[in-house]
């Protein structure tokens, strides 16, 4: 990759920031909004949001002895987190969410031990079928993107659909006939090409830059002194062990992806980190953070595992987080460019599941069924999302997302079907079949 090249480190680095950019923005928007906050306080959130995105980013990627996974894993906020926040804050006020958000990262410091033994859960049938998961349910979201983005007045017209599938186009071409630096970043270019082709469609604004301010500072409780009402710091305990779940699918992902064997002291090191980062949230006023899947697909599609591009990320974003003029370019990437792209990040990560299921026995229907059931549930929580909407909050928690859903059952049919009982009758059925040939 020539990694001791500064400028294709940045571009690589860059690369990473772009695809995850739209996805981290578009909390500190939806929950400012929800809670009506007025544009000085929506400016602060989205600076200190892509800040702390960086913070938490260089937590994981730093791997010490007590906490950092060492993988090129970009963080982002939490998006299982939005709806309960903006229900926190409408009963209780700002400062609830943040005593919620520091609550649960205390949670995941204190449960990280024991979620990092769990490694036995996860053998190739549950690992693939969760990354496969992973990939399939966010193709939905590509192609909302790629059709404008929802609610959007032009969704679906004949201009998105040429941009999202001419930026795909180019991103398979580079694919196709250019090998090392250029095919590494052929999903930045496609995206820097397509926002030139919106642009001189008349489809990009450039007056949120003209607006934006140069600087701005972090301020540590920006809303004031957090207040801890109990529920509120319960249900965000809950999401955080959705979001561990989804998090342990991205590492196994990027361990396979990297050669890299993980075990369950990589994975405590792992979710510490992401534990601090989100305590670090909670006192700047930001938000709770996880594992960004759009990033596994890209450390994929580019072959580039080098941990110094993740590095560079993460400092990338830092510095955004100071400058809210230079984030706002990021911003004027159309939803149809962004679109075209996750298409081809998102499959890849599908893809890479797929790759990691054929270590899996498929002589035996149990395994097939875990792999039915999980994908199944996970792709049809995804393209009805109102299927569970009938429930009590406190459990939709753990359905709402087709992740979480599908994840947590290939979990529990593993272990129904290939752990304790099952096994020990597979192994006895085994034997009479060596003695019956």
């Amino acid at each position: 990759m020539g990694k001791n090249n500064p400028g294709k480190v940045f571009s690589l680095g860059l690369q990473h920031v772009l695809a995850m950019y739209g996805g981290a923005i578009i909390v500190p928007l939806i929950v400012g909004g929800a809670l009506k906050l007025n544009m000085e306080q929506m400016a602060y959130l989205v600076a200190i949001d892509l800040l702390m995105c960086g913070v938490a980013t260089l937590l994981q990627v730093w791997k010490n002895k007590y906490f950092g996974i060492g993988l090129p894993v970009v963080l982002g906020c939490a998006f299982q987190s939005v709806a309960p926040m903006i229900a926190i804050g409408s009963s209780y006020g700002m400062s609830a969410i943040y005593g919620a958000i520091i609550g649960s990262g205390i949670f995941v410091l204190l449960i990280s031990g024991v979620f990092g033994k769990l490694m036995r859960f996860f053998p190739p049938v549950v690992t693939g079928s969760v990354v496969t998961i992973i990939g399939v349910t966010l193709i939905p979201v590509a192609f909302n993107n790629a059709a404008g983005g929802v609610g959007s007045p032009d969704f679906g017209n004949i201009e998105n659909l040429l941009l999202a599938f001419g930026v795909l186009a180019f991103i398979i071409v580079i694919n196709r006939y250019f090998n090392g630096f250029i095919q590494a970043i052929s999903v930045l270019l496609g995206m820097i090409i397509g926002t030139v082709a919106a642009y001189l469609m008349g489809k990009v604004d450039l007056s949120p830059v003209a607006d934006a301010s140069w600087f701005s500072v972090p301020h540590p409780l920006y809303f004031g002194t957090p207040t801890f009402e109990w529920g509120a710091v319960l249900t965000m305990c809950l999401v955080m062990i959705v979001t561990m779940v989804e998090s342990t699918g991205v590492f196994l992902a990027l361990g396979k992806i990297c050669e890299r064997d993980l075990n369950s002291a990589d994975l405590t090191k792992g979710y510490r980190a992401e534990g601090l980062a989100i305590v670090l949230g909670g006192i700047f006023n930001a938000f709770p953070y996880t594992t960004f899947s759009q990033n596994v697909g890209l450390v994929q599609l580019s072959k580039v595992r080098t941990r110094d591009v993740i590095v560079v990320a993460g400092f990338i974003l830092v510095v955004l987080g100071f400058l809210p003029k230079f984030a706002t370019l990021a911003t004027l990437i159309p939803n149809p460019v962004l679109g075209g792209a996750m298409v081809a990040m998102f499959g890849m990560v599908a893809a890479s599941g797929i790759k990691m299921l054929g270590a899996v026995d498929f002589n035996r229907n149990e395994n097939l069924l875990v792999i039915a059931c999980s994908v199944g549930m996970g792709l049809g929580v995804s393209v009805v999302p109102d299927f569970f909407a009938q429930l009590p909050s406190s459990i939709r928690i753990l359905v709402d997302n087709g992740i979480v859903a599908g994840s947590l059952t290939a979990i529990i049919l593993n272990i129904f079907f290939n752990m304790g009982l099952s096994e020990k009758k597979s192994t006895v059925s085994n034997s009479k079949h060596v003695k019956a040939s």
